[in-house]
């Protein structure tokens, strides 16, 4: 029994999580479909935040709505097409977002990082040109890989019977199992998307270590520095992310098959809170959404003390 309530009590804090996640990429979207309307185009940076913004708000809302399901009508959750469904839509959005992040890093090296290496030179100057076709390939990929689950999904799920109404936790534990050939296939587009962070960071690293040893006293320096230092911070947390994810699926498959539902709740506890702790960093390391976000704070906050 005392499993049980803990059960619903990580889920209702999962739920939380998922819910304050979605606020925090729906003001990011917002904010930048805002300064869209008004100047009728985006750069570059803006177009990734803001389709990373949208796969994260998405993404939350369906963990969401599943965390509900889970503790309200846990039943539905076995239903042939519904199960299908939510895992091929919760690998979409999570390899999108995954993709559409890795691009922001690339995107951050090759625009800040300084190399006289003519194909660099090349990229620097049709990055702009290049985004789009990375972001239109990483929603590709990630519509592919979510085919593929699907059918895994389909072919997996003629295996269990769907009409038992035993303990939910075990049913839970035996999908997992059914569902395991798919943490292989979503390990190696965590792999290649870790591996695109890495390099970012390796090539944004040398390249700010090479300006500080040339740097002088002028200010077009010091700017080039404060660059090099605040995309350093956003790709690290980036490195963080994808570090930490990676842990989670191994760890995932681990207790999946130790039947261990509570530490896979605890892991899906922080793979919700991340994308808005995450999507809350880049937030405050974007001027013009901070700028945004403290209006927002310091009306309500007159509001408030005002009644």
């Amino acid at each position: 029994l005392l499993r049980k309530y803990l059960h619903v009590l990580l889920s209702f804090t999962e739920m939380g999580l998922a819910f304050a996640g979605m606020w925090i990429n729906a003001f990011l979207v917002c904010v930048l479909c805002i300064a869209w309307v008004k100047k009728k185009t985006l750069n570059s940076n803006e177009k990734i935040l803001l389709l990373l913004g949208c796969s994260r708000f998405w993404h939350l809302c369906i963990s969401w709505v599943y965390s509900f399901l889970s503790i309200i009508y846990p039943n539905y959750l076995y239903v042939h097409t519904i199960i299908q469904l939510i895992v091929s839509f919760q690998t979409f959005l999570n390899y999108s977002h995954l993709w559409f992040s890795a691009c922001l890093c690339v995107f951050y090296c090759i625009k800040i990082a300084n190399f006289r290496n003519r194909f660099f030179i090349y990229l620097k100057v049709k990055i702009d040109r290049i985004v789009p076709w990375l972001l239109l390939g990483s929603g590709i990929l990630a519509s592919a890989v979510s085919i593929i689950i699907y059918d895994l999904a389909e072919s997996d799920s003629n295996n269990l019977n769907f009409t038992c109404l035993g303990n939910f936790l075990e049913a839970s534990v035996r999908m997992d199992k059914h569902f395991f050939s798919s943490f292989f296939l979503m390990g190696f587009g965590y792999a290649a998307s870790f591996m695109a962070v890495i390099f970012s960071a390796l090539f944004l690293l040398f390249s700010l270590w090479r300006h500080k040893r040339k740097m002088q006293t002028n200010s077009r320096n010091n700017l080039s520095m404060d660059a090099h230092i605040r995309a350093m911070k956003s790709i690290l947390s980036f490195l963080v992310m994808y570090s930490i994810n990676f842990i989670c699926l191994i760890l995932t498959i681990i207790y999946v098959n130790k039947n261990e539902n509570t530490m896979i709740l605890l892991i899906s506890i922080y793979l919700n809170a991340f994308p808005g702790v995450h999507s809350l960093i880049l937030i405050f390391g974007n001027p013009k959404l901070e700028k945004a976000l403290l209006k927002i704070l310091c009306y309500v906050k007159c509001k408030f003390f005002m009644k």
